[in-house]
């Protein structure tokens, strides 16, 4: 890996819907209005940002595996995977770099089976509850884990 920070943007279920489905919960900005906004900082912030989605957790996991030699730090917001998939976490824990947790709504006053996260348990830190903006305050705090813990 060279001296530029590589930063993988994890997208998972129906967030490809964002800006359309429940806007009163996430919303109205949509996931290419997000990932434009965090391209948008590449330059200033000197890294790169790649962003993928899938609605497929065999695909998440697949990207995760391969992120292992590509990238300096992970961003995820696994959606409902995050309360589901043992799968993913056990994948994430294989990563060995920084990772942040993002949920767009504050996971811990809704549903109550909303309130577990496996991927939590994995990441070195979670953003919740402040809507598109917590993707932003996720790559300004990943680069920090990135320069104190992992050079």
């Amino acid at each position: 890996m060279n001296n530029i920070k590589k930063i993988l943007v994890l997208n998972g279920p129906n967030l490809n819907l964002l800006g359309r489905r429940e806007p009163k919960i996430y919303g109205n900005i949509s996931l290419s209005e997000i990932e434009n906004n965090l391209l948008s900082l590449q330059n200033k912030l000197s890294v790169k940002i790649d962003c993928i989605q899938s609605n497929n957790e065999g695909e998440l996991i697949n990207i995760v595996q391969e992120a292992n030699e590509k990238y300096s730090g992970m961003i995820i917001n696994a959606g409902g995977y995050s309360h589901t998939s043992i799968a993913l976490m056990d994948a994430l824990k294989f990563f060995g770099r920084p990772i942040i947790e993002v949920h767009m709504s504050n996971i811990y006053i809704r549903e109550n089976f909303r309130h577990i996260s496996y991927i939590s348990k994995v990441a070195n830190g979670s953003i919740c509850g402040f809507g598109a903006e917590g993707y932003e305050m996720a790559i300004n705090c990943i680069i920090k884990l990135i320069d104190v813990d992992y050079n």
